[in-house]
């Protein structure tokens, strides 16, 4: 299935400034329509009132350097 990718943004924040926005996304999901806004992208999605909602915690190894990383992921996922 071909992917097309509608919507990223990544920057560094700190933890408080992430936990604000993660606040703001959980009411704007909990009300069904999500906006997610960057200085080149505007999208606007309603969100079903069931989805598939998957955390994951993962270690990662560069390997030339040795040095590790985590990246902790949040996902929602439905179908139209």
């Amino acid at each position: 299935m071909p992917e097309e990718q509608l919507f990223k943004t990544e920057e560094t924040q700190a933890r408080s400034e992430i936990a604000e926005a993660l606040v703001a996304a959980a009411e704007e999901i909990e009300s069904g329509s999500v906006h997610l806004e960057s200085a080149q992208q505007d999208q606007h999605v309603t969100i079903p009132e069931n989805s598939i909602f998957e955390v994951e915690l993962e270690r990662l190894t560069d390997s030339e350097t040795g040095e590790e990383r985590y990246e902790l992921e949040y996902e929602i996922r439905w179908t139209k």
